[in-house]
């Protein structure tokens, strides 16, 4: 898939899966909106929802805040471009196959969450990529490995936390 249809079909498997769990789904028109790509709405309780698609295994996020900041300070202005109660969803095409009928690995956190596990990657040195699962074989984190919380799985229990907590982190 090109870029486009990668943000189209992430999107899309968010929406329907937040639907499936009875949330009422509000999308933002137009190309490159800020911060959100949706809204979602049960009873009372509502959360902007920001998506992330990607084929390789990995959601860069903070590379274009990097240039003369470290890692730590780069993931800090990422998550201060978020409301407190905005919820990323992070989805994964690698390695799913269409013609088997299987969907894409969704996860879903909060910016802060993202924030300390974008600066606890790498060994604890940082890094502006969010990666599903990574084993660093060079450098610095030789030796060590980068692995989404299971906790970040999409599924309705998470949906439930994230959408009853009244998170207000701070990195």
């Amino acid at each position: 898939m090109n870029y486009h249809q990668v943000s189209v079909a992430a999107e899309s498997f968010t929406a329907a899966l937040f639907a499936w769990a009875g949330f009422d789904i509000s999308v933002q028109y137009g190309a490159n909106q800020p911060e959100y790509d949706l809204v979602v709405v049960k009873g009372d309780k509502m959360r902007k929802v920001s998506v992330k698609g990607s084929q390789d295994g990995g959601w860069g996020l903070t590379q274009g805040l990097k240039k003369g900041r470290t890692y730590s300070e780069a993931a800090d202005l990422w998550v201060s471009k978020h409301t407190p109660k905005t919820i990323v969803s992070l989805v994964q095409f690698m390695d799913v196959k269409l013609e088997d009928g299987a969907r894409p690995r969704i996860y879903l956190a909060t910016p802060y969450e993202i924030g300390k596990f974008l600066k606890e990657s790498r060994g604890g040195n940082g890094e502006t990529v969010v990666r599903e699962y990574h084993l660093w074989k060079s450098g610095v984190a030789k030796g060590t490995t980068d692995v989404i919380p299971t906790e970040w799985k999409f599924s309705k229990e998470r949906i439930c936390y994230l959408i009853n907590s009244e998170y207000k982190e701070k990195t």
